[in-house]
């Protein structure tokens, strides 16, 4: 089988790997890739939102098989286009990838088809907003404010007093800082508990759920400083019991797949719930339509099983039954990342060195993901804000979280930094039980 892999991040490289790795996969290739893609596949430089050109490759190819792996390409309508050439696609058509397109449209989703999450109220007028923000406020309820578009994942703000939240709404709507994407705001109110990410693979009827994730966002240790796209991972997570999985299928997930069916959308890819456990109960912060990154990085690594007959039943519409896949053992992954990530403009062009080294430490037991890395006058350099992603894996969680960071230590390029606490609270979990 010849599969396309669409996409240049970390997420996409661990798809490589992992689809590499099935029997059944003859040929893999990617576009555009990254130089660490570029080990294992051959990659042709086309941008993930060139949607028609893509469409176009992936018929001249003859590929039997296209996953997408960022949301932009999604939201565009590469699946449409795909399925329009008869082309087998794992991932959703633009209607279903409304679901991360739009907080909007998702907020309403989930009201309708009575999926818990967060009060919600949006606006398109600063001065609407920045007035529900003083009520709110005033009635001692803190509120989150998310821009409605897509913003690579960069677009909330989880301010700690009034004054910030109107700054958001200001950074958002006036000085308009994700382009269209910040027309609408969504002003929510601020949910507190663990984080938690739960991703299924569907075919739009069926459900087959990987092993839960918790990631990070904020940028620095103790989760400070401002929101990313993603500072690491760990997966499986050992709060998340049988019991709380069977809730979060049937509040959840089930409700989600039988909401796109009735909006005659058949949603056949991954839908990753990032939820919010409040005393116990799993709230819907935010709904996405692929694979998460850095999760993706972490939960793939713990999959025993060939992923490949998975990708394609999903893309017919043929998955065989419901399921939980378990992890085999616990993956730790931290993202290292440039000088500026997160605060203001990165500073790309910096030599990366001793990934190699990084790699004799993981050997059989760990992997180093290209994010945003380029080849310049034959030197490897960063090329965004997010650069690597360090992934260990161990039957200890303990061990796994430690060699991680030990290998994300020995790389070096100028401004990098990784958060060290990634997993916290899993260790502390681990030790009090």
């Amino acid at each position: 089988m010849k599969v396309l892999v669409v996409g240049k991040g970390g997420r996409e490289h661990a798809l490589v790997w992992k689809l590499k790795q099935s029997p059944s996969c003859g040929e893999i290739i990617c576009a555009p890739g990254n130089p660490g893609i570029g080990k294992l596949a051959d990659c042709f430089p086309i941008l993930a939102a060139d949607t028609p050109h893509l469409a176009d490759f992936a018929t001249e190819q003859a590929v039997d098989l296209v996953a997408v792996g960022p949301e932009q390409p999604l939201a565009n309508g590469l699946a449409d286009e795909l399925q329009a050439a008869g082309i087998p696609c794992f991932g959703p058509g633009q209607a279903g990838a409304r679901i991360e397109s739009s907080k909007i449209w998702a907020k309403n989703f989930m009201a309708k088809n009575h999926i818990p999450t967060a009060r919600f109220a949006f606006f398109n007028d600063p001065d609407k907003a920045k007035d529900y923000i003083r009520k709110e406020w005033a009635a001692g309820q803190q509120v989150v404010v998310k821009a409605d578009g897509l913003c690579e994942g960069k677009g909330a703000y989880v301010p700690e007093s009034e004054e910030e939240a109107l700054r958001a709404v200001d950074i958002i709507m006036i000085e308009k800082k994700f382009g269209l994407a910040g027309e609408w705001v969504v002003v929510e109110e601020r949910l507190f508990g663990q984080e938690l990410t739960i991703q299924a693979i569907t075919d739009g009827q069926r459900l087959v759920i990987l092993p839960p994730a918790q990631d990070y966002k904020h940028r620095n240790a103790g989760d400070k400083g401002p929101m990313t796209g993603g500072m690491g991972a760990y997966a499986p997570v050992p709060i998340v019991t049988e019991q709380l999985l069977a809730e979060i299928k049937e509040t959840i997930l089930r409700p989600a797949i039988k909401g796109f069916a009735c909006e005659s959308i058949a949603y056949r890819g991954v839908l990753y719930a990032g939820l919010m456990l409040v005393e116990g109960k799993p709230y819907v912060i935010e709904f996405n339509c692929r694979l998460g990154d850095p999760e993706a990085q972490a939960v793939l690594p713990v999959i025993d099983e060939d992923i490949l007959p998975l990708f394609r039943a999903a893309a017919a519409g043929k998955l065989p039954e419901d399921r939980i896949i378990p992890a085999g053992q616990h993956a730790f992954c931290v993202v290292m990342v440039s000088l500026g990530y997160g605060f203001q403009e990165e500073h790309p062009n910096q030599e990366i060195t001793h990934i190699d080294w990084a790699t004799d430490i993981l050997r059989e037991e760990g992997f180093v993901f290209h994010c945003n890395t380029k080849w310049q006058k034959g030197k490897l350099v960063t090329n965004g804000g997010r650069v690597l992603t360090v992934t260990a894996w161990d039957k200890s969680l303990v061990r796994a979280g430690s060699l991680a960071n030990y290998a994300a230590s020995k790389i070096c390029f100028a401004g990098s930094y990784f958060r060290p606490d990634i997993g916290y609270q899993a260790l502390h979990y681990q030790r009090s039980t």
